[in-house]
């Protein structure tokens, strides 16, 4: 079960998760087009380093020209289309805040960019995987959606629309041959969120049945299966990765 001969691209890839699911797509075998708002380049001559194929384009999942060129850019360089991650998102920069605080243009970005730059990009790949008669569509949701994190109305409920969208895209997609699935992490701290907010991580930990910190290398192999043959009947779906977390 590798990815040998298939194209992935991964939105947001720059950095951490997108920069392990971009890493682990190429370990599997796949070429990949490594997309991001800012400059991915490191990440596609990480890959190139130890011997993949990747190249990068700068994206913004607002803006449907430029993940079009992203569409264009990958089949021009390989030939094909295999795999879209939708990993691209509003979460880190995302203001916590209780419901009535919260900005109106805080609502609406965490929705243009979480759910209309998913719709978006997944509609930029549609041609070339409709063309082939398969693909594979990975949206990253959030097991945010299932606790209800307090003080984040907004981006809770943006990624509780991922689940419908997928739902929706599967049925719809289904004759021809293309898989929409939800692969979703419960909370990955990068360095910055462990050193100055150590307790989220801790009551993470706490609620789950691995006591330990969720890392970015946690999720590839469900990526990798998402995105390769293995899941070919399977769709509409929704995979939590989250050390047997309790939701509480």
């Amino acid at each position: 079960m590798t990815l040998d001969g298939r194209v992935s691209i991964v939105t947001g890839a720059g950095r951490h998760l997108g920069r392990a699911y971009a890493l682990g797509l190429a370990a599997a075998g796949s070429a990949v087009v490594v997309a991001d708002l800012a400059d991915a380049e490191p990440v596609a001559a990480e890959i190139r380093d130890r011997g993949g194929q990747a190249l990068s384009v700068r994206i913004d999942v607002n803006d449907g020209q430029t993940l079009d060129t992203m569409a264009k850019t990958a089949f021009d360089a390989f030939g094909r289309i295999d795999a879209l991650v939708n990993n691209a998102g509003y979460f880190k920069n995302a203001a916590r805040s209780p419901i009535e605080d919260i900005e109106i243009d805080e609502w609406d970005r965490s929705f243009a960019i979480n759910v209309r730059g998913t719709w978006l990009a997944a509609k930029a790949v549609l041609p070339a995987m409709k063309r082939a008669g398969y693909g594979k569509i990975v949206n990253i949701g959030s097991t945010t959606c299932l606790n209800g994190i307090p003080g984040f109305l907004h981006y809770v409920s943006a990624k509780s629309a991922i689940f419908g969208m997928t739902r929706a895209m599967a049925r719809e997609l289904g004759e021809f041959g293309i898989c929409v699935n939800t692969l979703n992490p419960d909370l990955i701290p990068d360095d910055e969120m462990l050193r100055d907010n150590p307790a989220n991580n801790e009551r993470a930990i706490a609620g789950r049945a691995l006591k330990r910190t969720e890392t970015p290398e946690d999720m590839i192999g469900s990526v990798v299966f998402l995105c390769g043959p293995g899941s070919d009947f399977l769709t509409g779906q929704s995979v939590n990765v989250n050390g047997g977390n309790v939701f509480v």
